[in-house]
């Protein structure tokens, strides 16, 4: 016997983090998490604190020197943190 309106237990899961409003803060956790991912071990070293608030990602780093180089590479990052979230989670980032 073959049931017809089946869903994907995946697809079921996201929409009632959606209906519950917890979709944005698990995709928000998960940029934060792949940050070490994306921008590697010795600039993640680097990083002291690091939050989302209206769509802007806040890094703080403990060198100024690295602070300057990423803030030349912004776009590309906000390209790959979003990208491995697989949603728009971030617009900006603002470097402290």
């Amino acid at each position: 016997m073959k049931r017809n309106n089946t869903e994907k237990l995946g697809d079921v899961i996201m929409q009632l983090l959606r209906q519950e409003g917890l979709e944005t803060p698990l995709n928000q956790y998960r940029l934060i998490d792949s940050w070490k991912d994306v921008v590697g071990p010795v600039i993640f070293r680097h990083t002291t604190n690091i939050y989302i608030k209206n769509q802007t990602l806040y890094v703080q780093l403990s060198s100024s020197v690295i602070r300057q180089e990423l803030q030349m590479g912004r776009e590309i990052l906000i390209r790959n943190l979003n990208s491995r979230v697989g949603a728009q989670v971030i617009t900006n980032i603002i470097f402290c």
